[in-house]
C-alpha cells in the first residue's frame, strides 16, 4: 500500500508536458497557461505622472515665494509645455508632469488667491512627492510573467498595459471519459430496483471543463470486455489522458483492468488515504490512463487531489498543488486512523473569527458532504484532532484560480 505522497510523487515523475501551443488574442486567453514568457516592450508608467488632483511645482518654490501664478492646466492624455520658475500647473491623476517640476501638491492642500494664483499650505512637501516614476512598475525588458503561469483577469490587464494583443499559450488537454456498468441509469430515466444514477460522470463532465480542458464524454459503454476495449482505443486515440471511473477491481464484471491491459499498461495501487484508496494508473497505446475509484465521494476527492496536479503538470502549469490555509478546528476528531484522512470541510464564522468544522458523516458514498463543503481538511496518520487545534484547510477553489 503507497502513502499518499508516494503515490502522488509517482504519478507527477510520470508526466509529459505537453508541447501544443497557439497564439490566441488576450481577451481569450483567462485560464490558460503561457507557453512564452510576457517581456515588456515599454516602460510603465512611460513618463512621470501625476498620482492625484492637484498642483506641479518645484520644490524650490516652496521656500522663495508666496502665492504662486497658475501657468496651464495638464489633463491627463496632453502634453505640458516646460513649467515656468515661479509657476504652478493645474494636474490631474495620471498626466504628465512638467519639465521643470519636481513635486505634486494635493489640492486640499492649497488654496486659490484670486483667479491665477495658489497658495501652497506648510504640511512638509518633498521632492518626488505625488509622482509616479517613469518605468515605476515596469520597466523595459522585465519579463512581468513566466512560462506555465495560468493566466488570470489581473493577468490580462497586466499584458495589456504593456500593450500586447496576442499571447502563446499551451493548446488544452483533450480528456476522454466514459462510463460502464450496468447497474447505472441516467438522469431522467426512471428509478429501478438495482439501478443508480451515475453521478460520477457528471463530476467529472462539471470539474474536467473548469480547469480549462476540453471534455470528450463517450457516453456509457456496455459492460463488456470487447465493448470496453473498443471504447479504451477510441478514448486514446482522440485524447491526451483517459479518465474513467470504477470498474479497475478484479471482479468478473469489472472490465478496465484486462482491456487496458491487452492495449497497454496498467498500475493498480491502494494508496493510505480516505475517502479513495483504490486508484489506478496506466497508459493505452502510450496515452494516460487514471482510474479512479466507483464511490462518488472517493471519484470527487482523487480527481482533486491526484488527477488535477496531474493534468495541471501535463498541460504545462508550474503552480499545481494547492497552498493550505491553517485554521483552528471547530470539531473533534477522536478515531486514530492509519490512513490520511481529507475531511470534507466549510469555512465558519465564530466571535469574529473564522474557523472550520467537517461535515457530520464523511462516508465515501455521501456526496452531499462534497457539496456542502468548501474544501478538504487533512487529518494526519495516527493523528487525534482537538477543538482549537490548527489544521490544513484546502479549499476547492483557491482564490487565485
Amino acid at each position: 500500500m503507497k502513502t499518499f505522497d508516494e503515490a502522488l510523487h509517482y504519478l507527477l515523475s510520470q508526466v509529459k508536458p505537453t508541447n501544443k501551443t497557439e497564439v490566441i488574442a488576450i481577451h481569450q486567453a483567462y485560464g490558460r497557461i503561457l507557453a512564452e514568457p510576457i517581456i515588456s516592450d515599454v516602460n510603465v508608467p512611460p513618463h512621470n505622472n501625476s498620482m492625484m488632483d492637484g498642483y506641479a511645482l518645484h520644490s524650490y518654490d516652496l521656500e522663495h515665494s508666496g502665492a504662486l501664478t497658475l501657468s496651464q492646466r495638464i489633463p491627463a492624455g496632453c502634453m505640458p509645455t516646460p513649467l515656468k520658475a515661479g509657476t504652478v500647473a493645474r494636474i490631474f491623476t495620471g498626466a504628465v508632469i512638467p519639465e521643470g517640476a519636481n513635486l505634486v501638491v494635493m489640492q486640499e492642500e492649497t488654496e486659490s488667491v484670486g483667479d491665477h494664483q495658489i497658495n501652497i499650505k506648510p504640511a512638509g512637501h518633498l521632492k518626488g512627492q505625488n509622482i509616479r516614476l517613469v518605468g515605476e512598475d515596469i520597466a523595459i525588458s522585465d519579463e512581468i510573467l513566466k512560462v506555465g503561469h495560468k493566466l488570470r483577469g489581473q493577468d490580462l490587464g497586466l499584458i495589456a498595459s504593456i500593450g500586447i494583443a496576442e499571447v502563446e499559450v499551451y493548446l488544452p488537454l483533450k480528456i476522454a471519459t466514459f462510463t460502464t456498468g450496468d447497474e447505472l441509469i441516467e438522469p431522467g430515466q426512471k428509478a429501478e430496483m438495482g439501478k443508480i444514477y451515475n453521478a460520477n460522470r457528471y463530476v467529472l463532465a462539471g470539474m474536467i471543463p473548469s480547469l480549462g480542458f476540453e471534455l470528450i464524454d463517450l457516453g456509457r459503454v456496455q459492460d463488456t470486455l470487447e465493448a470496453t476495449v473498443k471504447a479504451m482505443k477510441e478514448a486514446a486515440s482522440v485524447a491526451d489522458v483517459v479518465i474513467t471511473t470504477g470498474g479497475v477491481s478484479v471482479g468478473e464484471e469489472d472490465h478496465i483492468k484486462p482491456a487496458i491491459e491487452q492495449l497497454g499498461s496498467l498500475d493498480m495501487w491502494k494508496v493510505k488515504m480516505k475517502p479513495g484508496k483504490p486508484l489506478a494508473f496506466g497508459d493505452i497505446h502510450d496515452t494516460p490512463f487514471i482510474g479512479l475509484p466507483g464511490n462518488p465521494v472517493s471519484a470527487f476527492a482523487t480527481f482533486n487531489l491526484f488527477a488535477r496536479p496531474f493534468l495541471l503538470k501535463m498541460q504545462g502549469a508550474t503552480a499545481i498543488k494547492a497552498k493550505p490555509l491553517w485554521l483552528e478546528a471547530d470539531f473533534e476528531w477522536t478515531k486514530i486512523g492509519f490512513r490520511r484522512e481529507f475531511a470534507r470541510a466549510k469555512l465558519i464564522n465564530k466571535n469574529q473569527k473564522t474557523y472550520v468544522d467537517i461535515y457530520h458523516n464523511q462516508g465515501s458514498g455521501v456526496l452531499t458532504s462534497a457539496v456542502w463543503a468548501e474544501g478538504f481538511v487533512v487529518i494526519p496518520e495516527d493523528t487525534k484532532i482537538s477543538h482549537g487545534d490548527k489544521v490544513a484547510f484546502y479549499p476547492f477553489h483557491p482564490i487565485n484560480e
